[in-house]
């Protein structure tokens, strides 16, 4: 499946920002969907992840209460809302898709991957 991230952008501290995901190729019900990032200096870490059915939801616990990652079918993409953003979520944000019913926080559990998105939080 072909990922073409979207949304980034500069942001004050405590401010949103939603991050969309649009996916061709494979059919997009029938991926599981993730969203990592990767921060200056740092390694890509898992931030949030959706069932293909949209029924299970894993998010990292430096953003859990703040982020919520969602689906919509009809326009093949997922999106990730960032609500009270702070300066250490200052990453590149990659979406993922992995084939199958479960879902997965890791990385190599993933086959297709989008090309970036910079989302940097000013404090």
């Amino acid at each position: 499946v072909q990922l073409q991230a979207s949304g980034g952008g500069l942001v004050q501290a405590g401010g949103s920002l939603r991050l969309s995901c649009a996916a061709s190729g494979r059919a997009f019900s029938n991926s599981g969907m993730g969203w990592f990032r990767q921060a200056p200096g740092k390694e890509r870490e898992f931030v949030a992840a959706i069932s293909w059915s949209g029924d299970a939801r894993y998010y990292a616990d430096s953003v859990k209460g703040r982020f919520t990652i969602s689906r919509d079918y009809a326009k093949n993409t997922v999106y990730l809302q960032m609500n009270s953003l702070k300066p250490e979520d200052t990453a590149v944000y990659y979406c993922a898709a992995r084939a199958g019913a479960f879902i997965s926080r890791a990385q190599e559990a993933y086959d297709d991957w989008g090309q970036g998105t910079l989302v940097t939080v000013s404090s």
